[in-house]
């Protein structure tokens, strides 16, 4: 029997679990489902009664819920080691500044300009370079406020020039979707799409295998089979080394051609996965 907790994946049983926890009815389901399929917002409670009581779930979140946000994808990626911008993890605002403010110590900082990255946040939302030390004392404010509503941890991260650009790679099973997004505004250092950059497909292709290589080294490593990961490449690196920049569990659609042509692509690799377990 295969069970489902995706809206839009229809097979033997479906349950919708979304805005509630999992309860004895949805673990008595699990518990007789020969796979399991899970929505891409499910809970980490659903995820982790799915995976201790069904072998066969998709997708795979370990990655996803063993090192949230932004500071545990940094975590995984020096556990992996691979190639990303250098970076240092604070779970507080006590951890780099005193009462007043001011840096604890000037080595905790990278050389201007930097790269503040808030733990939450997407799209480059909470995202800032800090060009000036009066940045880093705005920013430092803006830091201390969302601290005062519980949200904690950021990363610094050192600057990497890379031409205004990233590189977004989508893995969904075992096909990958690539594209990178341009930024043209000389004034805005985010090359995300809804920060106005735009989606090209066939500019530096020998980059784009580089990176998907390093894509399928780390899935296969991490198994992760359903995430957005960003890449950059320092135009200062002859190698062109792929840096990994973030890990995106949710992500946008425009560049697969939209939700109705993404889920068709998301349903057709959730039916190979089947196939591959002879289910």
């Amino acid at each position: 029997m295969i069970l489902s907790f995706h809206p839009c994946f229809a097979t033997d049983k479906n349950i919708i679990c979304a805005g509630r926890k999992p309860g004895y009815d949805e673990l008595e389901q699990i518990k007789l489902a020969d796979a399991v399929i899970l929505s891409q917002g499910c809970s980490e409670t659903l995820y982790r009664m799915a995976k201790e009581n069904c072998k066969n779930v998709f997708p795979d979140y370990d990655a996803r819920f063993d090192y949230p946000g932004k500071m545990g994808q940094i975590l995984l990626f020096q556990k992996t080691g691979v190639a990303h911008p250098s970076s240092k993890i604070f779970s507080s605002l006590s951890h780099l500044c005193d009462l007043n403010g001011d840096i604890i110590n000037e080595q905790l900082l990278f050389s201007y300009p930097f790269v503040i990255k808030l733990d939450w946040g997407g799209e480059g939302e909470t995202v800032y370079l800090v060009k000036t030390p009066s940045d880093l004392k705005s920013y430092i404010a803006k830091i201390e406020e969302y601290e005062k509503s519980g949200q904690k941890g950021f990363i610094l991260q050192e600057f990497i020039e890379s031409g205004n650009k990233s590189l977004r790679i989508v893995v969904i099973g075992n096909k990958m979707i690539s594209y990178w997004r341009v930024q043209k505004n000389p004034d805005n250092f985010c090359a995300g799409l809804s920060q106005g950059a735009t989606i090209d497909f066939e500019m530096e292709r020998a980059l784009i295998r580089l990176a998907e290589k390093k894509t399928k080294m780390f899935c296969n490593r991490t198994g992760i089979n359903l995430a957005g990961f960003d890449f950059i490449f320092s135009i200062n690196d002859p190698d062109n080394e792929p840096l990994f920049l973030e890990i995106n569990y949710f992500f946008g659609r425009s560049g697969l051609g939209g939700s109705e042509k993404y889920y068709r692509i998301l349903n057709k690799e959730i039916r190979n996965w089947l196939k591959n377990l002879n289910l």
